[in-house]
């Protein structure tokens, strides 16, 4: 007898499932691929660990830490490294070093001096109106000035979703920012008053474990046990009197009280036709442009650079390949073996989809001559691999708002129906913990006030 089905292993359909069991609930989760974790993948390569996916976890996400904790994980946390002392942007044609503290952008000469007096001046902007619905470049333009937005707001935004900043919705990428706004008229004020009023700020501190970020998903799955089934493909969802049928092929027929979908949006697309066509149509109308990470790692001696840094960024004006890059084993210890050192690359998303298809080598020699412009790295790398997304990350584009508040409502018109991923409150591990974690305590009323489960039947 199932109380929740979880259609999609990754971090969040795993979390869900998790969070109901630990209540008593029966649940069962259905991965079509042939392992779980979705796309936070970390892979020991001669000594080096890759990380295909994310590679961190904002310290301030309870869920995590809770997870951690729950799991036996503690043990092997680790956070940032004693190395990570600087930011960098990739300015004039080569990296530009800004201090970590808040005023860094106000101490270095990486923005005029002009943009520079133009950041102070925030406090003077006027609120913008309510109804107005801007993108990230024309709310940060307004309210920072046109070259903070260019060489900062835009690589940023392109590290965090691999998307523009010119396309991108403030109010569904950023909404605390709009939120600073409304309230306080300035962020810089509102940031100020915040932290005045005992409020928790965005912190900087971030953590993994040992085995990287693929450590909490394998973790999971163990946790969950038989509840969890791979290599399973839903094709149907349909409404039933007593809950809701899956269908799952040759898997079989089953039954449940509650199903959570915890796949990407354009599988969720599909699996909502004819089950909720606005939802439908809202989940197919996010984009999820390629990605592809190229990890390659030097002996030390390789690279001049002192990786000092989390990695570096690149404004669109700069017209490089890469959008940014991580600076891998001066973020966590042993992610290269000694004497080695291990940097990532990251190609496509909605500035250049067409670079996140190449094949491997090409990507491999392209960013070969990046680092090698960039951070000196010389001669062959001692290991080289790469990993392609054909569906990368959600791009939170005008609408989005709309489109979310049409998928959170499903539940509404279908009582025990619930969507979870990194489409609807952020791409970042701890978002979709938060989510995962919320959506489960639906399902949990849901369920209190449903009738008793119906048994299931499985092909095995």
């Amino acid at each position: 007898m199932i109380d929740v089905a979880i259609i999609g292993g990754g971090v969040s359909g795993l979390a869900a499932a998790y969070a109901l069991q630990r209540q008593g609930r029966r649940v069962l989760v259905l991965e079509r691929q042939a392992r779980t974790g979705g796309n936070a993948v970390s892979e020991r390569i001669d000594g080096f660990l890759m990380e295909h996916g994310p590679s961190t976890v904002a310290a301030e996400s309870t869920a995590a830490c809770e997870l951690s904790q729950a799991l036996g994980l503690d043990a092997g946390k680790c956070d940032l490294g004693a190395g990570v002392r600087r930011r960098y942007l990739v300015g004039e044609g080569r990296l530009r070093g800004i201090p970590a503290h808040p005023m860094g952008f106000l101490a270095t000469n990486y923005l005029s001096l002009g943009a520079r007096l133009r950041m102070l001046a925030e406090p003077l902007v006027p609120r913008g109106a309510d109804d107005t619905r801007e993108s990230i470049a024309e709310f940060c333009t307004r309210r920072f000035g046109r070259e903070f937005t260019e060489r900062v707001i835009d690589p940023l935004v392109a590290g965090i979703y691999a998307g523009r900043a010119d396309e991108l919705s403030v109010g569904a990428a950023f909404p605390k920012l709009v939120g600073l706004e409304r309230r306080y008229g300035s962020i810089t004020i509102g940031m100020f008053r915040r932290r005045l009023e005992g409020a928790r700020m965005p912190s900087s501190r971030l953590f993994s474990w040992q085995g990287g970020i693929g450590t909490l998903p394998n973790a999971l799955t163990r946790a969950l046990g038989e509840s969890v089934r791979t290599g399973v493909a839903v094709r149907r969802i349909e409404a039933s009197a007593s809950g809701f049928m899956i269908d799952a092929g040759e898997a079989g027929s089953f039954a449940a009280r509650s199903v959570i979908v915890a796949t990407q949006p354009h599988v969720a697309a599909r699996l909502l036709e004819g089950v909720d066509e606005a939802a439908a149509d809202a989940a197919g109308g996010i984009a999820a442009p390629p990605l592809a990470v190229a990890f390659l790692g030097y002996r030390r001696e390789q690279v001049a650079h002192p990786l000092d840094g989390l990695g570096f960024l690149v404004p669109q004006g700069e017209a490089r390949s890469l959008t940014g890059a991580q600076f891998c084993s001066t973020m966590f210890p042993g992610r290269a073996p000694q004497g080695c050192v291990a940097v990532a690359g990251y190609f496509g998303g909605a500035r250049a989809p067409h670079l996140a298809r190449l094949p491997a080598a090409e990507l491999i020699e392209l960013a070969r001559q990046e680092f090698a412009d960039l951070i000196g790295a010389k001669g062959e790398p001692v290991v080289a691999r790469v990993r392609h997304w054909p569906l990368g990350l959600p791009q939170y584009r005008h609408g989005h708002g709309d489109r979310t508040a049409v998928l959170e409502g499903l539940s509404g018109n279908l009582p025990g129906l619930f969507v979870t991923g990194n489409y609807l409150a952020g791409p970042s591990v701890a978002a979709c913990l938060g989510q995962a974690q919320a959506v489960a305590v639906a399902a949990l009323d849901r369920l209190a006030q449903s009738a008793p489960a119906v048994r299931i039947s499985l092909l095995r």
